[in-house]
């Protein structure tokens, strides 16, 4: 059995975690850490766990955390990053939910989070965690940096096109819708119900802290600087992220379903739908499936890809499941393969 760890298990992304992993045939939750919550059971805080989780919220303590052979943070930016170094150094692998590890640029990073990194060595190290990239380099890593919600959906919708080099990536444009729950459990006035219900809105259009994270997997495939335009959009749901994806073809006809269809024939959390499909949040909601469809409209150059997922499974907590699987050498849809919510 692998010993789990889970820093910071009371946020959405960390209860999400604590669902997945008490589910996972191959995983004992060792250590749950919670400053606020120290000494109260799980099932106390969240009653859905009752029957699968019988340990208490613990204080974070280095020691009991060295004796995991993983350590999941599902904390805010700012503190995998302190403790990372010195569980390495135990022989503890760690996965980061949140974005320490993921910019390689480490002074843009600092710029985009407002602090200093401590531990700029580490993010060399550390392997972007999705698994339809660098499913080779995970299986090998210490150090992962799962990827954010929003990127996930981006990146793995214009992957495609732009391995194949068949669109001008100097205009990409990502229209992104998310739900509620991507904001974290932190009581905030923006995310009452009474401000978030019967209402849609954009945020973030001068500059979102995901933006330079997509820039640099899209760039990292393509190889070449590539101009993004990301536009975030709260709704009033709960669950899900819904990516819609812009790119001008440059090639003459080509079968866009295909190139889909391949890429990802291989992949079991990315399903491409039938032509003229248009996939919905629902259809992923509680499941770790990326639904993707392509289309071209009017048949012009302009190339249109809707992409869906859970924002806190396949954009958080199952992507970091997922990545678990694989450094552990396990099927990497185990824990993770349910069928998604409906209605």
């Amino acid at each position: 059995m692998i010993k789990a760890g889970i820093v910071g298990g009371t946020g959405y992304t960390g209860v999400e975690l604590l669902r997945l992993l008490s589910m996972h045939p191959q995983v004992d939750i060792h250590v749950i850490t919670s400053r606020s919550e120290a000494g109260k059971p799980v099932a106390e805080l969240f009653p859905n766990l009752s029957s699968h989780i019988d340990i208490n919220f613990t204080s974070p303590d280095p020691a009991a955390l060295s004796t995991c052979d993983i350590v999941f943070f599902a904390t805010p930016n700012g503190t995998a990053m302190q403790t990372t170094r010195d569980l390495l150094e135990a022989g503890v692998r760690v996965i980061d939910l949140a974005a320490d590890f993921r910019i390689k640029d480490v002074m843009e990073w600092q710029q985009w989070y407002g602090m200093e990194h401590q531990c700029p060595d580490l993010v060399d190290e550390a392997v972007y965690g999705l698994p339809e990239i660098n499913r080779e380099l995970i299986r090998n890593a210490r150090l992962v940096a799962n990827p954010g919600c929003y990127p996930t959906a981006v990146l793995l919708g214009f992957l495609p096109l732009i391995e194949s080099g068949l669109v001008d990536s100097a205009r990409l444009i990502a229209d992104c819708k998310s739900g509620a729950s991507g904001a974290g459990r932190t009581a905030s006035l923006g995310n009452l119900i009474c401000e978030v219900s019967e209402n849609f809105k954009a945020y973030g259009v001068a500059g979102h802290r995901h933006l330079p994270e997509i820039r640099q997997g899209l760039q990292s495939v393509a190889g070449i600087p590539v101009g993004l335009t990301f536009v975030p959009h709260l709704t009033p749901m709960i669950r899900g992220i819904h990516a819609t994806l812009y790119a001008t073809q440059l090639e003459g006809e080509v079968n866009l379903q295909s190139i889909y269809e391949e890429r990802y024939a291989d992949e079991p959390c990315v399903e491409i739908l039938k032509p003229g499909a248009h996939p919905e949040t629902r259809s992923v909601r509680g499941s770790n499936m990326c639904r993707i469809a392509v289309h071209k409209p009017q048949q012009q150059d302009t190339i249109v890809v809707l992409s869906v997922i859970d924002n806190l499974v396949k954009g958080a907590a199952g992507q970091a499941v997922q990545n678990m699987n694989l450094m552990f050498g396990l099927d990497e849809t185990l824990g993770i393969d349910a069928v998604a919510l409906m209605p």
